[in-house]
């Protein structure tokens, strides 16, 4: 059973992985181009699927890889959902409440998100807390650190400026995600009770 659970693991992290590297040949045509949003609703999703190079690509990956590993009891259907709920909110506030971004690919807004989500989720079970708890501290002060003096690494890193608007951004959606998980969780505890 539990070989079952990290082949779908392993599966999960290949579908994602290969499909974004498709997307990356063609990626011009799949970033959050805002003047294109709401007429091509496919880069909702898409732009967060391809990266400003194979470089960004990588380091993106290899953070998405990790997670199902580090949080092993996170489900796949956990990831799923949250890969179709994370992508169209990060781009539905560039677009409506950032009006400056015209532009934009990466996954890391998105990453924010997972580990934000699953490390909240994660508090529930009391072996994990810990590490749960140290993951959200690391969120949370990466957020602080970029928002207060910049993001110069990665940027010379990627080649190209990191908005760390889509990390906060991704975080938030990531927090609310985990926080109706949770709550959703305790009425059906309730409910059978």
């Amino acid at each position: 059973m539990k070989d079952q659970i990290w082949i779908r693991k392993v599966i999960l992290i290949a579908v994602c992985v290969s499909v974004s590297a498709c997307l990356q040949v063609f990626a011009d045509h799949f970033i959050y181009w805002k003047p294109n949003l709401l007429t091509e609703f496919w880069r909702l999703w898409t732009a967060h699927w391809v990266h400003v190079g194979w470089m960004h690509f990588l380091l993106n990956m290899l953070a998405f890889a990790c997670l199902p590993f580090i949080f092993p009891h996170a489900r796949n259907w956990h990831l799923y959902a949250l890969l179709l709920v994370l992508p169209p909110f990060i781009s539905l506030i560039f677009y409506f409440f950032l009006p400056y971004i015209d532009a934009y690919a990466g996954l890391s807004g998105v990453l924010h998100g997972l580990y934000a989500a699953v490390g909240l989720v994660y508090l529930q079970y009391p072996k994990e807390r810990k590490f749960a708890l140290l993951v959200l501290a690391l969120i949370g002060a990466k957020l602080i650190w970029e928002n207060t003096f910049g993001q110069t690494g990665t940027a010379q890193l990627i080649g190209s400026p990191v908005l760390t608007e889509a990390h906060l951004i991704g975080a938030i959606g990531g927090v609310l995600c985990g926080l109706g998980y949770l709550l959703l969780r305790r009425v059906q505890r309730e409910h059978i009770n």
